[in-house]
């Protein structure tokens, strides 16, 4: 049994409410400390008193713990022992977790360096830049606290929240029951790298303590489905990360066949549980061929358990892939199956399952099924024309738009609800640290502030 405890403003702490984290087949793999709301309370207070690194000692710290997360033995799990218990937590692919492992690292070590990417051409770092002798914008965060109610469908969302701190903020992370052990192994990384107890902490709890590190903080991030869009749409104070309906666009000057690799990873790689996998599909024409070849080429994925090497979709104790199932045959009715018409569970024999990939036809691009997106490689293929225009293709973190019709990107690219756009070779799940997922997180975290001083000399050192 694994035991996680919660890691406070002044160290690790084990709590009398335990939560049982257990495996795809039920079995329990670990023990989840649930800290209470005053114990939030009191650490979202610390870290509000809480010290700030230098900028480059901040940024020596995260190369460090980069190392560590990938590398080394963290509270008694080696990193083999943490990528296993992931995979058996969440039935995300070995191979899936793996890779991830390195994303995160990679994103972490680079993270002081990515987030300038952010930062405005016109915009100076600090105040004492020359610069701002005839006036300039210094690039200032807009608060000093940041909280995460953390995703728990893959562990490269991870990736992301440390950006916040390499900006100097200070951070709390509310890990989710499904994948604690990936932020537990990262903060405890950045602690034995350098971080004060008082500026990164992990605070599982249950609603009512969830709701007390958003109120701690200054500014938060929550993951989560179509409710977690609608509760906080409107709140300027919390970045929402809800489904992302990602998808691909395919004109009639282009040949899918030249890009079904891509199409049929993008809907499948990864296990196909992120919001960057491709949930439809647009065809002008006949989408039918397409959709043949993506259902034959899908159809030839194993069912195996999560933990073996050769895994490729997701895996799920019984009774919710059922569930996932019944959802999936309900919305689905109406329109023509390629692939798990008649369903997509694959019993494993141990109370667990495969999700098996799904391939459905629409006869209409604004068909409501389009924008149905799950937790496993099942995609909508959906016939576009002209005059349907960019209506269908809105509300998308990624679309993959393969075409020559440059006013066609034109259009794409001002359209304000399709986050990304991506022309032809390259996944929907492709990502980058210089290249924004659904904006730069430094966008939400950041503000310019008008600076101007006289000439007078200053000290030459910068803190």
């Amino acid at each position: 049994m694994i035991d996680l405890p919660a890691l406070g403003a002044t160290g690790a702490y084990r709590a009398t409410n335990r939560q049982t984290v257990t495996d795809v087949t039920g079995a329990a793999l670990a023990e989840l400390s649930l800290v209470p709301p005053l114990y939030v309370n009191r650490t979202m207070a610390a870290l509000r008193r809480g010290g700030r690194m230098p900028a480059d000692e901040r940024a020596d710290a995260m190369i460090r713990a980069a190392t560590l997360f990938a590398t080394a033995t963290i509270d008694g799990l080696s990193v083999e022992e943490y990528q296993y218990a992931v995979s058996r937590a969440g039935g995300v692919p070995i191979s899936s977790v793996v890779a991830a492992t390195g994303t995160v690292a990679e994103r972490v070590a680079a993270a002081h360096a990515s987030v300038q990417s952010a930062r405005p051409r016109g915009s100076v770092d600090h105040w004492r830049d020359p610069l701002t002798r005839t006036g300039r914008s210094v690039w200032t965060r807009r608060g000093d606290v940041f909280a995460v109610h953390a995703a728990g469908n893959h562990p490269g969302t991870h990736s992301i929240w440390p950006e916040a701190l390499a900006l100097g903020y200070r951070v709390a992370v509310r890990p989710s029951s499904r994948d604690p052990f990936t932020p537990h192994r990262l903060v405890t990384a950045l602690r034995e790298a350098g971080f004060a107890d008082d500026q990164v902490v992990l605070l599982p709890t249950d609603h009512a303590g969830a709701d007390a590190v958003l109120r701690g903080a200054d500014l938060g991030m929550v993951y989560g489905g179509e409710e977690v869009t609608r509760a906080y749409g409107g709140a300027a104070t919390v970045l929402p990360q809800g489904p992302g309906r990602s998808k691909i666009l395919i004109t009639a000057d282009v040949d899918w066949r030249e890009h079904l690799d891509v199409i049929v990873a993008s809907v499948s790689g990864h296990g196909g549980t992120g919001c960057v996998n491709t949930t439809a599909v647009f065809v002008e024409g006949d989408p039918a061929p397409l959709a043949e070849a993506v259902a034959a080429r899908l159809s030839a994925m194993p069912c195996l358990p999560p933990e073996d090497d050769k895994a490729v979709l997701p895996v799920q104790p019984l009774a919710l892939a059922r569930a996932i199932e019944a959802y999936l045959l309900k919305k689905a009715a109406g329109t023509r199956p390629w692939l798990g018409g008649d369903g997509v569970v694959a019993e494993l024999g141990d109370g667990s399952a495969a999700l098996t990939p799904a391939v459905h036809q629409l006869d209409d691009p604004a068909a409501a099924q389009a924008g149905v997106e799950l937790p496993f490689p099942c995609v909508w293929i959906a016939p576009w024309t002209r005059e349907a225009g960019t209506g269908p293709l809105r509300n998308t973190l990624v679309l993959n738009a393969m075409t020559h019709d440059t006013p066609l990107i034109d259009r794409l690219l001002d359209e304000p609800t399709i986050s990304n756009l991506y022309l032809g070779g390259l996944p929907t799940y492709w990502m980058d640290p210089s290249v924004p997922h659904d904006g730069y997180l430094a966008d939400f975290l950041m503000r310019n502030k008008g600076v101007v001083r006289d000439g007078r000399p200053l000290p030459a050192d910068r803190p």
